[in-house]
């Protein structure tokens, strides 16, 4: 199983933001950097839910938002390591429309169940496979790292 590593302060700052949008979905990348069994998380950018029919169950982050991501992620010599958003008040399992919208191979999806506006359960998937036909999400084990005194 492929591990997710990041720091508490991020951890608890994607769950928060679940909390903050909450009765809708939050999302946002993650950056970080490739490594042996997963990736090393050091950053997670907020987005914008940009969905308006259906924001309680469903998000997208607007194509322009994630190039300007994925630039400055660039910049600071990291790449999209992954995604994160909330389920309000529904699992922190993937659902099919999930699936079905991830396209980035290789990358973590993290979901964090936001029960009644508290933030409960968060789960990590990594999109695997080759190409979009035989893509495939695997639970991936998150790692919370204490920074170092």
């Amino acid at each position: 199983m492929s591990t997710l590593r990041l720091s508490r302060t991020i951890y608890q700052a994607l769950r928060a933001h679940g909390e903050e949008t909450y009765p809708h979905e939050c999302c946002g990348a993650l950056l970080g950097r490739p490594e042996a069994g997963g990736w090393q998380v050091t950053a997670a950018v907020r987005a914008g839910n940009t969905r308006t029919d259906s924001a309680h169950n469903r998000y997208q982050i607007a194509p322009a938002e994630l190039v300007r991501i994925e630039r400055e992620a660039r910049r600071q010599g990291l790449e999209i390591a992954g995604f994160y958003h909330s389920h309000p008040d529904h699992p922190a399992q993937w659902s099919a429309t999930d699936f079905a919208e991830a396209h980035w191979l290789g990358c973590s999806y993290v979901i964090t169940e936001v029960a009644q506006g508290r933030a409960t359960i968060t789960n990590a998937f990594l999109l695997a496979g080759a190409t979009e036909e035989d893509k495939r999400f695997e639970p991936q084990s998150i790692a919370i790292e204490e920074p170092q005194a």
